[in-house]
This record gives structure tokens, C-alpha cells and sequence, in this order.
């Protein structure tokens, strides 16, 4: 199964594509989609939704998984995230590719243990699951391949509870 992991943002999406391979996973691609703060934020936009078209289309993957937004104290910031998330998950709409989104809190607890996890304790962790030579870079890949970990572990647990939901509801 192969997932990709976004964390959304106008200046940096970070994204992170990893696999499950004979039993583990590994990463397959990472890094930051970067837009010029000068542009206007329709163009930014545009530039989001155009590379992340080309990552679903060169990955294939089974799903994205996407970090949730977080309202901070900021409100204007958490607007142009949304705009962000926004075209990422319509990029995903557009090939029929399904979409979870996870709190960070959620995505630190599956990675970490902890959803209180410091970025410097997410980074190693990724670098550790994935079996990495080095840690991740920028923090937004790093997150990104954190998202996508998350979803590669809840994923099939997730199945499990459906499928058995289903065989008690009698098939239905």
C-alpha cells in the first residue's frame, strides 16, 4: 500500500510518499512544495494543486492522508492553511483517491507514542521507522512523512473494524 502523507500550507506543503514493503515501510519520496510569498495567493494555490496532480499521478497511491488544521491563535494563518488543505484534497478528488485527515496530536501519538511529541522527537522517530540515513528535512517533510506513517498503521486496523462492523451488522 502506498500513501501520501501532506502537511498544508501556502508558503511550504510538505509531503512525504511511503509504501509497506514485505512487512515495513519505507520512503519513496519527500520534500516541500515552496511558493513565492510575492505571488498573489491564487497563483500559490494553483502551483499546490498543480504539483501535488503530479505526485498522485507518478505515486499512485491507495490514499492520502492529510494533517487536520489547527486553530492556533492566528486565525488569518489557519484561513490560508484551509485554502491550502483545500486544493490538496481536491487533487485527491479529481483521481478517486481517498482522503483521512489526522490531527497532530494524532499523527505525534502514532509515531511517538505521545501526541505531546516534540518536532525534534518526530523527526527521529520518521528517520527510525523508515530507516532513514539521516533525518528528514525540512520539519514540513519530515510532518508529512509522519502523516503518512500514521495512516499506513491505522489503516489496517481501520479495515478490520469496518469489515467486522459489516459481518456483525449481518452484511449489510
Amino acid at each position: 500500500m502506498v500513501v501520501l502523507g501532506i502537511d498544508p500550507g501556502t508558503a511550504a506543503t510538505g509531503f512525504g510518499v511511503v509504501a509497506r514493503r514485505d512487512g515495513r515501510l519505507v520512503a519513496l519520496d519527500g520534500g516541500v512544495i515552496a511558493t513565492p510569498a510575492g505571488l498573489p495567493l491564487e497563483r500559490r494555490l494553483s502551483m499546490i494543486h498543480a504539483r501535488v496532480g503530479d505526485l498522485l499521478d507518478e505515486h499512485v497511491p491507495a490514499a492520502m492522508a492529510i494533517e487536520e488544521l489547527f486553530f492556533g491563535n492566528n486565525v488569518r494563518t489557519a484561513f490560508a492553511v484551509g485554502q491550502a488543505r483545500g486544493v490538496v484534497l481536491l487533487a485527491a478528488g479529481q483521481r478517486g483517491i481517498p482522503c483521512t485527515g489526522y490531527t497532530p496530536q494524532q499523527v505525534k501519538g502514532a509515531v511517538c507514542g505521545s501526541g505531546r511529541a516534540e518536532k525534534g522527537q518526530v523527526q527521529r522517530m520518521v528517520q527510525s521507522l523508515l530507516s532513514l540515513p539521516e533525518l528528514p528535512r525540512p520539519d514540513h517533510a519530515a510532518d508529512a512523512l509522519a502523516v503518512a506513517i500514521c495512516h499506513a498503521h491505522r489503516a489496517p486496523f481501520a479495515a478490520a473494524v469496518a469489515s467486522g462492523a459489516t459481518a456483525r451488522m449481518g452484511g449489510r
